[in-house]
């Protein structure tokens, strides 16, 4: 049994090295989807969710960006967007079926007769979408929701696909994705610095990261890569994308020095990424590089655009994990989420 399991009763490490089994079990839930419903007409998307659930959404857009031919927004709000109207589908998606700003988002969803559908494992959302006669796709409880990221945005790849808003080229994807995963983590979850991600935790654990990627591409697994480090790790963490990072924050890099070699840069680059914006990675690499905080560069080699991009994910999930570790921090709890809720209970 690996050593530092002892501060994880919650079972993170077990979740996060299931991974590639949970993404054969999403597709397997994907596969047996059966709409009771029509979509017609639909010219634009909104996933309605929060945390776990919204960022399976972002996952989704970033993979089918170049298959998708209609816009497809991801709305972290109680409103949904003003356009939303009847050729919309707006997919809600809320791991426990009970956050507000989701079921308050559905409420809107109705009133502007929009096209729903869902995705949950229970909760008041699977009673109100079962209630209306709408589509739910259910899935697994048991996990913290961003521990269950590919029962949120693997089936909703298998929902765009029966609706008929995609074809099904991401498949291939998936599954040399499973494929990588199931022998990598046998080296990521080793508790010793041949390890890549125990190795870059234990250079960062100790600063704040800040996580750059390509706008619509690396920039959403880069905000995956803070989450994991805030909620996991309990440690602040940043993301923002390039190039909209060249045109301001850049020059931020310039005053307050003396905080800098607490701050950690890591890079998130992929072959698919616009040649400008490689060569935007690179020249700003070169200008923050005498700076005194540490850079690091994360990019794999792969068949496919989605392997890649998902094995990206994946190394992050184990760096959040080891930065817990380092810390002697239980990753599951999320207390002060949970305080948070309580308050606002106070005021319902």
């Amino acid at each position: 049994m690996i050593k530092s399991q002892r501060k994880d009763p919650g079972k993170m490490f077990e979740a996060i090295y299931d991974f590639p089994g949970q993404m054969q079990q999403a597709i397997e839930i994907g596969e047996r989807i059966e709409l009771k419903n029509t979509y017609e007409k639909i010219r634009n998307i909104v996933v309605a969710g929060m945390g776990g659930s919204a960022i399976g959404g972002d996952v989704v857009r970033m993979l089918i960006k170049d298959d998708l031919k209609i816009p497809f927004v991801v709305s972290r709000n109680y409103t949904l967007p003003n356009w939303v109207n009847e050729n919309t589908l707006v997919i809600c998606s809320s791991y426990s079926g009970n956050t507000e700003e989701t079921l308050s988002a559905y409420e809107e969803a109705k009133s502007k007769k929009a096209q729903i559908c869902g995705i949950s494992t229970g909760g008041v959302l699977t009673e109100k979408l079962r209630a209306a006669g709408l589509d739910l796709v259910s899935i697994p409880a048991g996990l913290q929701p961003r521990a269950a990221l590919a029962f949120s945005f693997i089936p909703m790849l298998f929902l765009l696909r029966k609706i008929g808003l995609i074809g099904d080229g991401f498949r291939a994807g998936l599954d040399s994705a499973i494929a990588v995963l199931s022998t990598e983590r046998e080296k990521y979850s080793t508790e010793n610095e041949d390890n890549p991600t125990y190795k870059l935790a234990r250079q960062i654990y100790n600063t704040i990261p800040i996580i750059y990627g390509e706008a619509d591409s690396t920039a959403i697994i880069a905000n995956r890569w803070k989450g994991q480090f805030c909620e996991n790790a309990k440690m602040l963490a940043y993301a923002n994308e390039l190039p909209e990072m060249n045109h301001n924050e850049i020059v931020g890099w310039e005053n307050n020095a003396s905080l800098f070699a607490d701050l950690s840069v890591i890079w998130l680059v992929d072959e698919s990424n616009h040649q400008r914006v490689l060569l935007r990675q690179k020249v700003t690499q070169n200008i923050l590089q005498d700076l005194g905080s540490h850079q690091q560069v994360v990019s794999f080699p792969g068949k496919n655009r989605i392997e890649r991009l998902i094995h990206q994910i994946h190394f992050g999930d184990w760096v959040s994990y080891w930065c817990a570790m380092a810390h002697n921090t239980d990753p599951s709890p999320v207390k002060k989420i949970d305080l948070l809720k309580n308050e606002l209970k106070k005021h319902e």
